[in-house]
């Protein structure tokens, strides 16, 4: 019995899940699909973010979350004596901008802790890929506060968006909620394009329209703020045409990301993962539509799991030598025994 470790670090914490490989076990292939040969069996977690600064992820602060989450997890397994870890793999919010440091310094720390033969250090948006599809041709529109879409025929991945609220996230939980508070202030002035509807509910959710610019614009995490808001859009959508276009817009968005990063040869599976499709139907409905005038060709399959599974899926894969996921500069770099 091997075993693997997977991380899922991101703006709301960490989790981490232990998982076993049979031994003579070839883990999943390419487009052949299938399952796999990972077994989870365990899981924790940790509410509190790994830390960022000027030098991007902290390594130091993030190894030193990762290493009493393996004993915890070694004693939820029941494993005695100390965890030898055959692959690990991490996806990580903002590793293609940020992580630098664990580039250079997590593999050789896991390698000491751990004995551990294989890394593989991912954007978060990687292990929504490997999560949804596993490890077959397709695209993967992720989206929570923020959104993006990835996408690969198995030699190279293609991106869109993933900006960031400032430049882009279009379609994302922050850019409705900033669209549905903005249509809310346009009624409290008078304003063209206001949505009274949004109004009362911003009212009830923040309280008076004057107060929310002190509200938001001391925040740190001003991005989530707006997206907090993104469901009272979704609820006021069935009675109020203008949350109905804000939804309507953002499902426009998410397409036209997917559809930049389908394969450009042969049909496209398309998953849509992440919290921000738990709004339901006045969100899905248009994004029904919207992929049926943009993507006539594609077929939208359910994502099968999520970011964690991704990272364990992962891991078993670079455990067996069977990763056929593209590597990647930025978004998917491999480390291994042989390269330290």
């Amino acid at each position: 019995m091997s075993w693997v470790l997977g991380v899922d670090s991101g703006g709301s914490g960490l989790r981490f899940a232990l998982g076993s490989v049979a031994p003579g076990g070839t883990g999943e292939t390419g487009a052949a699909g299938g399952t796999g040969v990972v077994a989870p069996v365990a899981t924790c977690s940790s509410a509190e973010p790994v830390r960022t600064g000027p030098g991007g992820i902290d390594p130091v602060h993030l190894l030193s979350r990762l290493l009493p989450a393996v004993d915890e997890l070694a004693a939820r397994a029941g494993v005695a004596g100390p965890v030898v870890l055959d692959a690990v793999a991490i996806g990580a919010a903002g590793m293609a901008t940020l992580g630098d440091g664990l580039r250079a310094e997590l593999p050789g720390a896991l390698e000491r802790s751990f004995g551990v033969r294989g890394i593989a250090l991912a954007a978060d948006a990687v292990t929504a890929y490997a999560g949804a599809l596993g490890q077959r041709p397709g695209a993967v529109v992720a989206a929570g506060t923020g959104l993006i879409a990835l996408g690969t025929e198995l030699r190279r991945w293609r991106r869109a968006d993933g900006w960031g609220q400032l430049l882009g996230d279009c379609g994302g939980g922050a850019w409705i909620g900033r669209a549905g508070l903005e249509a809310a202030l346009r009624a409290y002035d008078g304003r063209r394009g206001g949505s009274p509807v949004l109004l009362s509910r911003m009212e009830a959710f923040f309280g008076p329209a004057p107060e929310l610019p002190g509200l938001l614009y001391p925040r740190s995490d001003r991005p989530a703020v707006l997206a907090s808001f993104a469901p009272e859009v979704a609820a006021a959508a069935a009675v109020d045409p203008v949350a109905a276009g804000v939804l309507a817009a953002a499902a426009r968005h998410a397409v036209e990301a997917a559809a930049a990063v389908c394969p450009p040869s042969g049909p496209c599976e398309v998953a849509f993962t992440g919290g921000l499709f738990g709004l339901g139907e006045p969100l899905l409905g248009p994004l029904r539509a919207e992929l049926a005038e943009q993507l006539p060709e594609a077929t939208a399959v359910p994502a099968a799991a999520g970011p964690l599974d991704g990272a364990l899926l992962v891991a078993g894969a670079l455990a067996t030598d069977s990763l056929a996921l593209p590597r990647d500069a930025r978004l998917l770099t491999i480390s291994t025994d042989h390269d330290r």
